[in-house]
Parts: C-alpha cells; structure tokens; sequence
C-alpha cells in the first residue's frame, strides 16, 4: 500500500459510555455500533451530549467510563497511543479551526509532514488533490480570512481527508455557515458517503440526515432515546421526545427563524 492510498473504512463500537463534569454526567451509559461504511448522524437539542460523544471518540474529551473501540483499537484503553489513534480519525469543528497565519496549502499540509512524515512534495500533491475535490483549486496561497465560511469549512474537510482517515467525525459542520453556504458543504459530504467513508455526525440537517444517513440516532439528556434507519427515526418516530423534537425543527416557522438567526450571527461576525 502507498502512503497516500485509501485504508478501509472502519468500525466504531461505543459500549457503556460515561462523561462528566464536576457532578454534571453529560453521558449516560451509551451505546451505539457503526458498521464500516455506514453513515450515523447523531441528533438531538443542545446540550444532549452529542458533541462530547464526538470528542470522546477523538479522545479529545476523556471518558470516565465504558469504551470506545475504532477498527480492532480499543481507544480507551489506557496504554494506546493517542496520537496514533487520531490520524486514523478526521476531524471537522462548527469554526473551521483552521490556523489563520497560514496559506490554505499549508493548512492541508502541516500535520501530513509533521505527524504522517510525508514528504513536503507528497503533501503538497495530496493537498492539492483534496482541494481539487472539495471545490478549491486555484485557492492554495489565499489565507483562511481571505475566504468564505463555506469555503474555510471545506478546508478543513480537505485538510482532514488529507490525512486519509479511516473515519470522519463532523460536529455541527454547518451550524457556522450563512444559509446559502450550507449545500456546498453537505454535497461533499454526501459524496464522502457515497464513496464508502465511515462517519459520524452531529446535525441540525435533517433533510441530510434523512436522505444520507444509515442511521439515526436521537440524544437528549445524554441517553440515546430512539435510533434506527434514518427514514423511520425521521419520517416515524416511536419515542414522544422524539416527536416533539423533529416537530419543532421540522416547523417551516422554526427552520426560517433559525436560518434568519444564523445569517444574523454570521454577519455579526465579519
């Protein structure tokens, strides 16, 4: 295998998962399995866990109980070694976390060199391919202030399939984005899917994670309450938390108001 080749998609297995704050326990006892391949997209109002349950995966948060094993890696395993762990996980944020000093190439490059140990051509060449692909070629040399929210996000979803993960791990990824931005940085994820990629992702999306997802999983209180194939959890949900969650953000009223809010948030920031 090259360096720079495709690994197989992999597995996710969370079993017993606990997280807490002080005395808040934001995770309760989690569980949920994710197949090779398969697209799993976490919903739920804020403050579910849903996120922390990302973080955890990444071992960016520290789990007081229960495992996570991604492949045949047990993550949670005290001995593992973390940084390992993570290049085989691409990571994509709400705010882009891309480093502002630096060119868009060498954003995508950076981690290739120092944690991958490519060389600094080969890194550049797969850069240049990963941002060929989400729609940036010609973008190399600007800066992250230099572009848009949608276009900052789609470096960064370049940037982490630079490092040809195994699985990627999406919070909220268009939460950030005005309005109009946002289907450009579905699309691509909706291709990643249909390419085979392993995911799991926090959304607000619903219309994406109806027609993408494997499956959905609803959180709240930091359980899982209801979880099954995207259409039924969607299109007919059993559980009455459920209900009224997908009632209130299915609300034609409710979906303007939130994109009317998040474009007032997005111009308060520029």
């Amino acid at each position: 295998m090259t360096e720079t080749m495709k690994p197989a998609p992999a597995s996710v297995s969370i079993k017993g998962l606990n997280k807490s704050y002080g005395k808040l326990q934001v995770l309760k006892g989690i569980d949920i399995e994710v197949e090779p391949g398969e697209v799993v997209c976490l919903i739920g109002p804020s403050g579910s866990g849903k996120s922390t349950l990302l973080r955890c995966v990444n071992l960016l948060e520290e789990p007081q109980g229960g495992t996570i094993t991604v492949g045949h890696t047990e993550v949670t395993d005290p001995d593992v070694d973390i940084n390992a762990v993570r290049t085989r996980m691409g990571m994509v944020f709400q705010q882009f976390n891309l480093f502002g000093h630096l060119s868009v190439l060498d954003n995508c490059t950076i981690a290739q060199v120092k944690v991958l140990g490519r060389s600094k051509a080969t890194a550049e060449q797969v850069a240049r391919e990963q941002l060929a692909k989400v729609g940036l070629a010609g973008k190399e040399n600007s800066l992250p202030s230099q572009l848009s929210g949608g276009q900052q996000q789609r470096v960064a979803i370049a940037r982490a399939l630079s490092m040809n993960p195994e699985l990627m791990l999406f919070d909220e990824p268009t939460s950030a984005l005005d309005p109009e931005m946002v289907g450009d940085v579905l699309g691509i994820m909706r291709e990643l899917a249909d390419e085979g990629m392993t995911m799991l992702v926090v959304t607000h999306e619903m219309a994406f994670a109806r027609d993408v997802a494997d499956r959905v999983v609803f959180m709240a209180d930091g359980v899982v309450v209801e979880e099954g194939p995207a259409e039924q959890v969607i299109g007919n949900p059993q559980h009455e938390r459920t209900k009224t969650f997908l009632a209130r953000v299915l609300d034609p009223t409710h979906v303007a108001q939130a994109q009317q809010d998040a474009a007032e948030g997005a111009s308060a920031k520029s």
